[in-house]
């Protein structure tokens, strides 16, 4: 049986989330460190590494702040929270991309034109991009986390704040089922009605 040696997700100590709700300075400046790169590695998982990744996560992070005087603090419920208003975020990304077409580079000589690698590489990220606009937001969400991020199944259900690891694990075999299906052509099976 193979062993995991991936870093578990961090997560912010219970005390500096409760002083940063109470509006400490020092803790808010610190809290924010901790979720910069938290943050920042979402982003890049979901947008990829250029594409605003940096600009979406600095977003998040100040859509944090301003939401943090209303948080009321649970146990193991700030990560989601964050993660909540980071899937916003990217979501506002991603409309603001399919709004704006415009090229966003200067005219290029021939010696800065992508080669056909390039064109390949955004071709097949453009398909599971689309591929992945069929799942439900949660089930995007879950795969970002489980596969792009490489959360464990315990560190995403703290993250989406579902109920346990085994819930991650059947909503990842369905999401991943469905595009399986989708990939081979076929339609989803119909729903029988008990």
């Amino acid at each position: 049986m193979a062993t995991d040696d991936r870093a578990p997700a961090p997560r912010p100590d219970s005390r500096l989330v409760a002083a940063a709700v109470a509006g400490d300075g020092a803790a808010v400046a610190e809290l924010v460190a901790f979720l910069r790169p938290v943050v920042l590695r979402y982003c890049r998982g979901r947008l990829g590494l250029g594409g605003g990744a940096e600009d979406c996560a600095q977003e998040v992070l100040l859509a944090v702040l301003v939401e943090l005087p209303r948080y009321r603090y649970e146990p193991n419920s700030f990560l989601p929270f964050v993660f909540g208003i980071a899937g916003h975020k990217v979501a506002d990304e991603f409309r603001r991309r399919s709004r704006n077409r415009a090229d966003p580079y200067a005219d290029a000589g021939d010696e800065d034109r992508p080669g056909p690698d390039e064109f390949a590489q955004t071709d097949s990220r453009l398909q599971i991009e689309e591929l992945l606009e069929h799942l439900a937001p949660e089930q995007r969400e879950l795969l970002t986390l489980r596969v792009v991020l490489g959360y464990s199944a315990e560190e995403t259900a703290a993250a989406l704040g579902l109920p346990s690891a085994v819930a991650v694990r059947v909503s990842q075999h369905r999401a991943l089922t469905k595009l399986r299906r989708l990939m081979r052509g076929r339609p989803e099976p119909k729903k029988k009605d008990d």
